[in-house]
């Protein structure tokens, strides 16, 4: 919804404009800045294996695996600063650009539910899917009228992503932990419109949709009772996942 807003606002720009004269420059170098946020969310799976020696009755094994598919999501600041290059030829352009800056987002679910061999005791699964910056580099292809540049964008994406898991019971005070901090690349791609004020400045809003990939990591330090018990036998795996909205708002300076 949001995104067709802006679309929507940046055609009604275009149609006022496009008659105010010919289509201005946007060609050369520039650098400039963005604030803006952005909205992560990822599909985040926990899960283990019944060993005839581990921790688990054999019913408990798909009941983690239920409650450990979850869907964390939270919203963040997304801003920085982008530098890039545009070739302009009449109405169109056709360009290349490189930002880098903050994306702090912190995506969490946490789910519970009773044992099936064993109620009232229970377990709780939490997951966290954090990052703290973006980087991007993106061809953009647009129109100019007049002053206006409506454009559309599309390239890789660089962030980093440290995953959290933690498994805990009200049985024997089980606990586990798995996650993995790692960089992922994968990719971007949105539209956006900017509005040239003079020769040198412009200001621009843009919307980013991205999509990292995923991580996935095992762990084997399961305990249970007091004092602890090691149960290896119980491997866990942990995957997730990172995709995020991204809207923000800046200007550049031309050279």
């Amino acid at each position: 919804m949001k995104i067709q807003k802006l679309l929507g606002m940046s055609v009604v720009i275009l149609l006022v404009l496009s008659g105010a004269g010919s289509a201005q420059s946007f060609k050369g170098f520039y650098v400039g800045g963005s604030v803006g946020g952005a909205n992560g969310n990822s599909d985040a799976k926990t899960s283990t294996v019944f060993s005839p020696t581990g921790y688990f009755a054999a019913s408990s094994v798909p009941a983690i695996a239920t409650v450990g598919a979850q869907n964390p999501s939270g919203n963040g600041f997304a801003g920085g600063g982008q530098a890039g290059y545009n070739f302009q030829s009449g109405s169109f352009l056709l360009g290349i650009e490189a930002d880098f800056g903050g994306m702090n987002l912190s995506n969490s679910a946490t789910g519970s539910t009773t044992y099936p061999c064993c109620a009232p005791t229970a377990f709780t699964i939490t997951q966290t899917v954090e990052t703290s910056w973006l980087f991007t580099l993106r061809p953009r292809v647009g129109v100019v009228a007049g002053p206006v540049l409506l454009y559309g964008t599309g390239g890789m994406a660089l962030t980093n992503v440290d995953y959290k898991a933690v498994f805990t019971d009200t049985f024997a005070t089980a606990h586990e932990n798995g996650g993995k901090d790692d960089h992922l690349t994968g990719w971007a791609a949105g539209g956006g419109a900017e509005f040239k004020l003079n020769p040198h400045w412009s200001l621009k809003g843009e919307y980013l949709y991205a999509d990292f990939g995923s991580l996935t990591t095992t762990s084997t330090n399961l305990t249970a009772f007091t004092p602890p018990i090691a149960f290896p036998s119980n491997i866990f795996t942990h995957k997730a996942d990172m995709r995020a909205h991204i809207y923000r708002f800046g200007f550049n300076i031309f050279f």
